[in-house]
């Protein structure tokens, strides 16, 4: 990012995970942030950091984007709905390692890109210099047992399994869109739960997808991560050692 080259906004892809934990309601952008882990504390800290970068020259949108999913040529497993057709294609069951009521809302990725192209064109008068924006749609907000359920109604004779015993998962969290919906009314996410589902389905059935050990491969990032770091390509700060 080189504002004196001329760039004119900088878009950062962060993530409704800063609300961590949120009970009483869906999330907006002024509520509460509750990051739990050390990836949601390194968006709210970005977010912070780049506020200070933001001005009439330069504006600076985050998009909070929902838990993302679908079909990708860089395909990830690390994702739960992609988590659960996976599964669900390589064993016929989906193993859900919490009770299932967690909130997640998630966003299809081909939807993230038309958030992302709305972001490049933003005027500063939809939303000032800088903006930390909910991105997503409110009908994306689902329990993680009606994703499980989902999945199964699309690949018939998958076991869908819930550990009832479970502790409560801390990362639960409902999220509103109504900002996004007004500031950017020709960009809403245009994908349905059934349809990303369904690409999923038919892009790892033709790929040949058997891998019931897919949790341990390269379709999970922080084992490309390791490797690269075994590799001696990535330091322990995950900066390139080559240049």
């Amino acid at each position: 990012m080189n504002v004196a080259a001329g760039a004119r906004s900088f878009i950062f892809a962060s993530s409704c995970s800063v609300y961590g934990f949120a009970e009483g309601g869906a999330r907006k952008e002024d509520s509460q942030l509750n990051p739990l882990t050390a990836y949601a504390k390194s968006k709210v800290n970005s977010e912070n950091d780049l506020k200070m970068l933001a001005d009439d020259k330069f504006n600076v949108t985050c998009l909070r984007f929902a838990t993302a999913c679908g079909m990708s040529e860089r395909l990830r497993l690390d994702l739960v709905l992609n988590d659960f057709v996976a599964s669900a294609i390589a064993t016929n069951k989906i193993t859900i390692l919490s009770d299932g009521t967690p909130w997640r809302p998630l966003i299809n990725i081909k939807d993230m890109a038309r958030a992302i192209d709305w972001a490049i064109q933003r005027d500063k008068k939809a939303g000032g210099v800088f903006l930390s924006v909910n991105a997503g749609s409110n009908r994306w907000n689902y329990q993680v047992r009606d994703l499980a359920d989902a999945v199964a109604d699309v690949i018939p004779g998958v076991e869908v399994a819930i550990n009832k015993d479970a502790l409560p998962d801390k990362r639960s969290y409902q999220v509103s869109f109504d900002l996004f919906e007004k500031l950017a009314p020709g960009y809403q996410p245009q994908m349905d739960l059934l349809t990303t589902i369904t690409e999923l389905k038919e892009g790892l059935t033709a790929m040949g997808f058997d891998n019931g050990n897919f949790r341990d491969s390269t379709f999970m990032r922080l084992k490309v991560l390791t490797r690269l770091k075994e590799q001696g390509l990535l330091s322990n700060n995950l900066e390139w050692t080559f240049s």
